[in-house]
């Protein structure tokens, strides 16, 4: 396991990735007892949300069936529609719904879709033969299948093998045993936990091509069901939430950080209802292993460490913990949903390996806040068929990497 130091700025609060429940309620009841807070939500914000988004674990099994089974039809369909895309001798880049054709699995992908943007807010479709293929087939009838769940692929990544790239897809695994602890700045590359957070995009699917030896689950929460906690006991923690925040973006680019708010409100309208939207990773505040927080980068607040913790240990809380298994591919809303996974442990004959997709649904998709738009047009904007790169083994990806990062040419990258 990695050695989690707090680190970063002067000022910086005394919070790590790893949180810490003793620490938490400590900054809590200190922050009661010697500060006035505001007692009254921003402005326009509702007390209560009301939707399928709001689940916890008490209720979600009894209300929905999250899991899609492939049938054996649905298995050849698959199959058939690789092989089409296989006799057009392009690139993976050009995987599309045209390209790919499930003539008959598509309405049942297009449910999925639906589920996850105007239901419960995630789906599991459950059985995709893993071991019957190599492995750029096996990520063909991926990428197939979710373009009929979402369409749109967004990066990952700018850059490979030192060219730019639309780099698509990303490795979840641990490469803790091959790569330097302070060449990785991110818990995927590590089998540490991974706290509660979203992805950046609006879509994220996970695909297990094998599950760890043991531990490694993965779970889910509404961060919806943890706003309307908030907004009845501590609506002072939903203004700090809604107020800018310091995130430091680790591309490399630009002033090394942004300014924006993790929560946003949008009122009904004639275009869409009311939704509450959050994005955020804690590791951008508190920095992870080879990539701590920097220090000319202005530190967080005490109460925006006690808004990180109170949004994991609420999480936590109302969490499903999947089942989720070699060949299930994992569809969860970015926007609504957060996600974490246990520790895990690796054996000679089970590696724990995940492979990860950004996507956007053009027909059902979203209105992004304005603020969060240059971080939505990294992922999406001008993203080409033909610049698309689908690497076939894992790599620490260039805004997860750590000291050593302006080492990186073809050789470090791919790992």
């Amino acid at each position: 396991m990695a050695i989690d130091i707090p680190t970063g700025p002067p000022g910086q609060p005394d919070i790590s990735y790893a949180p810490d429940y003793a620490k938490y309620k400590a900054r809590t009841e200190r922050r009661l007892a010697t500060e006035k807070l505001p007692s009254t939500l921003p402005s326009g914000f509702p007390e209560k949300l009301e939707s399928d988004l709001v689940w916890d674990n008490t209720d979600i099994a009894s209300r929905y069936d999250w899991t899609y089974i492939l049938s054996s039809s649905d298995i050849a369909e698959l199959d058939s529609a690789l092989q089409h895309f296989k006799s057009l001798g392009k690139p993976l880049g050009y995987i599309d719904q045209s390209t790919f054709p499930l003539q008959d699995l598509h309405e049942s992908l297009r449910r999925v879709s639906r589920d996850v943007h105007t239901g419960f807010g995630f789906k599991v479709v459950r059985g995709v033969p893993v071991e019957k293929y190599s492995r750029e087939d096996i990520l063909a009838i991926y990428a197939g299948l979710s373009a009929h769940v979402a369409n749109t692929r967004g990066r990952q990544d700018h850059q490979w093998q030192g060219q730019r790239a639309d780099v698509v897809l990303n490795h979840i695994y641990d490469l803790s045993t091959k790569v330097d602890a302070n060449k990785i700045g991110a818990p995927a590359y590590t089998a540490d936990k991974q706290v509660f957070h979203t992805d950046s995009g609006d879509v994220i699917a996970l695909f297990c091509l094998e599950e760890a030896a043991d531990g490694g689950h993965s779970k889910l929460s509404s961060s919806w069901r943890v706003y309307n906690e908030l907004a009845a006991t501590r609506p002072d923690l939903i203004r700090t939430l809604a107020e800018p925040w310091v995130s430091e973006t680790f591309d490399g680019l630009g002033k090394g950080w942004s300014e924006r708010p993790l929560l946003f409100h949008q009122r009904p309208s004639e275009t869409g209802p009311e939704r509450m939207v959050i994005q955020y990773a804690r590791r951008t505040f508190t920095g992870f292993q080879g990539l701590p927080r920097s220090p000319h980068i202005p530190p967080i607040t005490e109460a925006q460490a006690e808004a990180l913790d109170a949004l994991h240990f609420l999480a936590e809380r109302f969490a499903v913990t999947l089942d989720f298994m070699k060949g299930d591919v994992q569809f969860a809303n970015n926007l609504s949903v957060f996600h974490a996974r246990d520790a895990f442990r690796n054996s000679a004959e089970k590696q724990r390996h995940l492979v990860r997709l950004w996507l956007r649904d053009d027909e059902l998709r979203w209105e992004i806040p304005e603020p969060l738009g240059p971080r939505f047009d990294k992922v999406y904007k001008d993203v080409r068929p033909e610049r698309q790169v689908f690497p076939l083994e894992p790599f620490v990806r260039s805004s997860a990497a750590g000291k050593g990062k302006e080492e990186k040419e073809d050789g470090a990258l791919r790992y």
